[in-house]
């Protein structure tokens, strides 16, 4: 009974170890399945490396060029505001006596007219008033030509559209075709800007 009782303890005890065993191998084949799996993902990294590599160049790449590409748009915007605000200020301070100029050749235009008006300048009564009033015609233009006025008066020239304002054609065999014959009220530019064209007739 007492052998039976310590075969059986024995064979208890041996169980165990058995399990014992087991359970260290089963770990053993799971380290050296993981150590299989790792070695396979090396591999597969090393053979995916290129075109991985390939796309992050290209990729890279891009994002460069876009990057340039971004710099450089920003810095032609850039450069073309400052020549608009330079061609703007250019402009501004070139033209900014066009409304007050236009408000002078009013006064101009009454001083010819009164000049006009004088039947006979060489008479003594009025020789001296014409005589001043040519002097000061004189003194005017030369003033407006200070600050880039020039005087319109293109009598005998061809007709220009762009500086000129035709108020009749007339017929004149002894002149070209679309010549201007008189000038019926001068015209004025500022800094090459037509400002009033010239009135004038013209041949037909």
């Amino acid at each position: 009974m007492a052998k039976k009782e310590a075969s059986k303890k024995k064979g208890n005890k041996q169980e165990p170890e058995q399990e014992n065993n087991e359970a260290v191998e089963q770990d053993n084949a799971e380290d050296s399945g993981v150590e299989d799996s790792g070695v396979n993902s090396e591999e597969l990294g090393a053979e995916l490396s290129p075109e991985l590599q390939t796309l992050i160049d290209e990729a890279v790449a891009a994002a460069l060029a876009e990057q340039q590409d971004s710099v450089l748009r920003a810095h032609a915007e850039v450069q073309n505001t400052r020549r608009r605000a330079e061609a703007d200020i250019e402009k501004a301070h070139k033209y900014a006596l066009e409304k007050f100029s236009s408000e002078l050749l009013n006064v101009m235009d009454n001083m010819e007219r009164a000049l006009q008006a004088v039947a006979d300048p060489e008479e003594e009564s009025v020789k001296a008033l014409c005589e001043g009033i040519k002097l000061t015609i004189k003194e005017f233009v030369a003033v407006l030509n200070k600050f880039a006025i020039e005087q319109i008066d293109p009598e005998g020239e061809p007709f220009d559209p762009q500086m000129h304002q035709a108020m009749s054609m007339v017929e004149n065999p002894d002149l070209e075709p679309n010549t201007v014959i008189a000038v019926v009220q001068k015209g004025y530019s500022l800094n090459g800007r037509v400002i009033r064209p010239a009135m004038v007739m013209v041949s037909k």
